[in-house]
C-alpha cells in the first residue's frame, strides 16, 4: 500500500480501522477496547472514535518496536478485572459478531481460541526455489483474528516469548511455545486482512454483498 496508510484507507466511506473498532463496539461480549497504534496516529484515532459514538474505547496508546512489543503494551492497559482478552488486527475490518463471539465462548471453556478457515489451495514447502514437501491440505488452516485468551495466560506467555527473543507472527505462537493448546473456531473467508489495494477492492465487494443481503 505504497503512499497509503491502510488503516485509514476508506472502505465503503469508513476508515478500515474504524470499521474494526465498530465491530467490537457492537459486540455484546466485549466490554472495553484498547487500540495500539503509532504515536502520531493517537489523536486521529481518538477523534474518529469520538465522532462516531464509540463508547467502549478506554485507551489509545503508542506501540512498540515489534508486533509482540505492541501487543504486550496493549495487554498491560486492559482492565485489571479482565478475564479474557481478544487480540485483533485492525486491518481486518470485515470481522463479524459471530466470529468474535465464537472465539470468546471457546476461550472461556479452553483458555485460548482463534478463528480459522480451511486452506483451499495446495501448499508447497519450498527451499532455494525447489519444492521440498507438500503438506496434507486437510490439516492446514489459515488462522485469523481476533485471537482470544485468558488474560493472565497470554500475559505470561507473551512475557516469556519476549524475554527469550522469540519471533512471533501471531499471538497463538506464544502459547504454542509453552505447550498450551489453542482451540480453533469457525472463521470467515471474508474476514480478510487489508494488505494490498486489491484487498480493498475485494472488501468493497464483500460490503456490497452484505448490503444486498440486508
Amino acid at each position: 500500500m505504497q503512499g497509503i496508510n491502510k488503516l485509514f484507507a476508506e472502505l465503503g466511506g469508513v476508515p478500515v480501522l474504524l470499521r474494526s473498532i465498530l465491530a467490537f463496539e457492537k459486540c455484546a461480549c466485549i466490554d472495553e477496547i484498547v487500540v495500539v497504534a503509532r504515536t502520531e496516529e493517537i489523536g486521529v484515532i481518538c477523534e474518529l472514535a469520538a465522532r462516531n459514538g464509540v463508547k467502549k474505547l478506554s485507551k489509545v496508546i503508542g506501540g512498540g518496536e515489534k508486533r509482540s512489543d505492541s501487543v504486550y503494551k496493549g495487554l498491560m492497559e486492559v482492565s485489571s478485572k479482565s478475564v479474557l482478552t481478544a487480540i485483533h488486527d485492525g486491518a481486518r475490518p470485515l470481522v463479524t459478531e459471530k466470529v468474535i463471539e465464537s472465539a470468546v465462548l471457546a476461550a472461556m471453556e479452553s483458555e485460548a481460541a482463534a478463528p480459522a478457515v480451511r486452506v483451499k489451495d495446495t501448499i508447497k514447502s519450498v527451499s532455494s526455489g525447489r519444492v521440498t514437501n507438500t503438506p496434507d491440505r486437510s490439516l492446514l488452516y489459515a488462522v485469523q483474528t481476533p485471537q482470544v485468551f485468558k488474560t493472565d495466560i497470554i500475559k505470561a506467555a507473551l512475557t516469556a516469548a519476549i524475554e527469550s527473543g522469540a519471533e512471533l507472527t501471531d499471538d497463538c505462537m506464544a502459547l504454542e511455545r509453552l505447550g498450551i493448546p489453542v482451540r480453533i473456531t469457525e472463521g470467515d473467508y471474508n474476514n480478510i486482512k487489508i494488505t494490498t489495494p486489491e484487498d480493498l477492492a475485494v472488501a468493497e465487494a464483500v460490503l456490497r454483498g452484505r448490503s444486498g443481503e440486508a
